[in-house]
């Protein structure tokens, strides 16, 4: 008899609850291999592709597209001693993609797949093979959400492909999910068919006949509005930022800062060849030093032992807009690194965000956040520290207004700083210090090379 073994969703790390289905890789009846991804799942943190550790048949899947799981709920059953037979592929082929049977250890949650698994079926040959699919589990199997084993999709034009789509990118799945397109009826531009973005935004560009008109929903209705599900990122967010002004008390202190001199600093710098560097790592480096001066703003509250903790080492958070919303990759240790290291490891964090494929531990544990939303063409901000730091430092555009420089009125390239801060690791000369001495290294860089 086949052992039916229960996947449950697994701790994705970093404190994460729940997570959002947000497509089924695998149906009931397909054979899946050893760590083969099945389910495709988004945190509050990122979006992942979730291996299942047995290798068998799928018996039961648990929970439709949208729906939210606590972690420890249900995925899949897998029966694990049935000898299945595929409908196509060489021996080969099979061997390549793996069919051990025996469970092991996950290797890896988020790994970047270049091509997706191929699914198989089990064909009904004789009522040994079959009967493990459409027998009810064993005692051991708890019995599905639904009444039954999540019944096969909806069918599909004639024309659309049977077996998995070769799509790699998660930001493609879920555009083409957003615009209600069947990425099935695609053929990809991509090497091997592969579905890119591209494709995916022509076919929904692509004029359609039109839809009926929907039918006249009641005033009572009309008059709410749209409603937002506040979930996923966008509800991990609300919660943080609530629970940062719930329990600190925050104050904000600016000033404008003549940008002139940095702006030629890093010109000279990226004259000389080599890696460019960005206005924002000179920034990060600026808050580095500073912070190294005034290490009170490089801490956190313990509220249970009422003590304040001073962190040894900085790590920088900072913002990045994406397609799913804002978030905020940490640069680790960024007091160690130079400017040219800190423009590296920004880019190669912002690459990941855009793709989504930042995994949970690139957006926790940070202890300092650099804002710069100068980026979106404003001047200042008040900025919502990131619980649990305790400040935030943002950064507006640099633009040319006239200045007194040298006693004489000048266009000089000037920007607005504004500190954040929890006043209860300290007080408001020290949070002044630290932005007057940011503030200072941003008018004279040499200031900065006197405080390394």
């Amino acid at each position: 008899m086949p052992q039916v073994m229960e996947f449950k969703l697994p701790d994705l790390g970093e404190g994460l609850t729940e997570a959002e289905i947000v497509r089924w890789l695998v149906a009931v009846g397909d054979v899946v291999a050893i760590d083969q991804p099945v389910v495709e799942v988004e945190t509050a943190k990122a979006m992942v592709e979730v291996p299942c550790p047995y290798g068998g048949v799928v018996t039961a899947r648990f929970g439709e597209e949208g729906e939210e799981l606590p972690v420890g709920a249900p995925l899949i059953t897998v029966a694990v001693g049935v000898q299945s037979v595929p409908e196509a592929g060489t021996a080969a082929e099979d061997e390549a993609e793996g069919s051990g049977n025996a469970p092991r250890p996950l290797i890896g949650y988020g790994s970047d797949h270049s091509r997706p698994a191929r699914r198989r079926r089990v064909r009904p040959v004789t009522a040994a093979v079959s009967a493990p699919v459409v027998a009810p589990a064993p005692a051991v199997a708890p019995a599905p959400v639904a009444a039954a084993p999540v019944a096969p999709a909806a069918p599909v034009a004639a024309a659309a492909p049977a077996g998995p789509v070769p799509v790699i990118s998660p930001l493609v799945r879920k555009l083409a999910k957003d615009g209600g397109l069947d990425l099935r009826a695609l053929h990809g531009s991509g090497p091997e068919g592969l579905i890119l973005r591209a494709d995916v935004e022509a076919a929904l560009a692509a004029p359609t006949a039109p839809a009926p008109a929907p039918a006249a929903a009641p005033a009572a209705v009309a008059a709410q509005g749209e409603r937002v599900p506040l979930k996923g990122l966008r509800g991990a967010v609300a919660e943080k930022l609530s629970r940062s002004r719930r329990e600190i008390p925050d104050a904000t202190c600016w000033v404008d800062a003549d940008a002139t001199e940095l702006m030629a600093a890093r010109a000279a710098m990226n004259a000389v060849g080599g890696p460019k560097i960005s206005v924002l790592a000179l920034l990060a480096r600026i808050c580095t030093a500073a912070l190294a001066k005034y290490p009170e703003l490089n801490s956190t509250v313990d509220l249970a032992a009422k003590e304040i903790v001073r962190l040894p080492s900085v790590h920088l958070g900072f913002a990045a807009q994406t397609e799913r919303g804002l978030v905020v990759p940490v640069v680790r240790d960024a007091q160690g690194r130079n400017p040219e290291s800190l423009s590296a490891e920004f880019a190669r964090l912002t690459e990941l965000a855009r793709a989504g494929r930042l995994a949970p531990a690139d957006l926790t544990g940070g202890t300092f956040t650099l804002n710069n939303y100068g980026v979106f063409g404003v001047d200042g901000s008040t900025p919502i520290i990131n619980h649990p730091e305790a400040a935030m430092l943002g950064v507006g555009r640099i633009i040319d207004k006239p200045w007194v420089h040298q006693g004489q009125l000048a266009v000089r390239k000037v920007v607005q700083l504004s500190l954040t801060f929890d006043h209860r690791v300290c007080d408001g000369g020290t949070a002044g210090g630290f932005l007057r001495h940011v503030a200072d290294c941003v008018e004279s860089p040499a200031v900065l090379l006197r405080s390394l």
